[in-house]
């Protein structure tokens, strides 16, 4: 009615009420009557935006990477980004401009020249593992940022959520990467072998070395023995040296017992002798009647009929004929078994 009209904004937009080309008043979350023919109204959103962002970038050694991510501010200072950018509403309460919508591109904008130079430093290997190095340069250099500055912009985060080269170049990489891999397991494939190897040979030289040691304790037992055995055999030659020397002493002590009992012997029969000799001599001196009846001295009776019998015998051819009784023939035979 006659051009006044009320106007009602969130607490996260500061607006300003310009009339004849000054500030009459200003803040967040206001609320008034105005009049339209005369008043410009700028509405400028402070509550924070997440932008995301996908640009394509040259890493140093010329390969090209996707840089995808998001980057999340706000303005802190309303009044510069007014004095900047149109944010003034139609009277339909929209922006008279499209400058609001720029506003993310210009933050991107930002975001990609910090990005290119830190990028075209690195060669793409280490570009696609430099996300984190990435982050922390593009913010530092936001917040140094002139253009960031002069529009009151205050970057609250940002990330990035891959770092991506062509697909072309991810394919080499790719293979690169699998044939590193395949190598790697070969390596680890040889590695194994080689340890099991390695395993097999130490329990050989374990094992031979304990049949080594096996072995000499053997030798060294067998030589116990053979040293116990000639300790035994030494004494047993001792032994019968001891007892060969003593059947030597004995036998010495028999040959001089022999010799005494020879001389003994040969006196005893040299005495025999003298005595034999001695006796023959007076007999052969004496008459050969009295030695017979020296002999007969002594005798049985029937030893002197035998004696008879036998000097009878001695002269038979002067004998013509001789008769013997049977009472002396029985005599004879009756004193046999008496005899015996």
């Amino acid at each position: 009615m006659f051009g006044i009209k009320f106007i009602k904004v969130q607490p996260t937009t500061y607006l300003l009420e310009y009339r004849r080309g000054k500030i009459m008043r200003e803040g967040l979350g206001l609320s008034f009557f105005y009049y339209g023919p005369t008043t410009s109204l700028v509405a400028v959103p402070v509550a924070s935006a997440d932008v995301p962002f996908i640009f394509q970038e040259t890493t140093g050694d010329f390969q090209a990477v996707t840089v995808q991510g998001q980057v999340t501010y706000r303005v802190a200072e309303p009044k510069k980004l007014a004095a900047l950018l149109n944010y003034t509403l139609a009277r339909n309460e929209r922006y008279v401009s499209d400058d609001p919508e720029k506003l993310p591109e210009r933050v991107i904008h930002v975001i990609n020249v910090l990005a290119r130079a830190e990028l075209q430093k690195m060669p793409l290997r280490e570009a696609l593992r430099a996300s984190d190095e990435l982050v922390k340069a593009v913010r530092a250099g936001l917040a140094a940022s002139p253009e960031m500055t002069l529009l009151g912009l205050e970057v609250l985060g940002l990330s990035i959520l891959a770092i991506k080269p062509t697909p072309e170049t991810a394919r080499a990489l790719e293979a690169e990467m699998r044939e590193q891999l395949f190598r790697e397991a070969d390596e680890a494939i040889y590695a194994r072998r080689n340890s099991a190897v390695e395993q097999e040979r130490a329990i050989k030289e374990n094992e031979l070395n304990t049949e080594i040691a096996v072995e000499n304790k053997k030798r060294q037992i067998r030589e116990t023995q053979m040293d116990a055995e000639r300790a035994v055999q030494e004494k047993e030659s001792l032994l019968k040296k001891e007892a060969l020397e003593t059947n030597i002493g004995l036998e010495n002590r028999r040959k001089s017992l022999v010799a005494v009992a020879a001389e003994n012997a040969k006196a005893e029969a040299d005495a025999r002798a003298y005595g034999v000799s001695s006796t023959m001599k007076a007999l052969s001196t004496a008459d050969a009647k009295i030695l017979q009846a020296l002999a007969s001295t002594g005798m049985k009776p029937e030893q002197l009929i035998a004696f008879a019998f036998q000097e009878l015998a001695g002269k038979a051819d002067k004998i013509g004929q001789l008769n013997i009784s049977p009472d002396l023939l029985r005599e004879l035979l009756n004193t046999q078994p008496a005899r015996k």
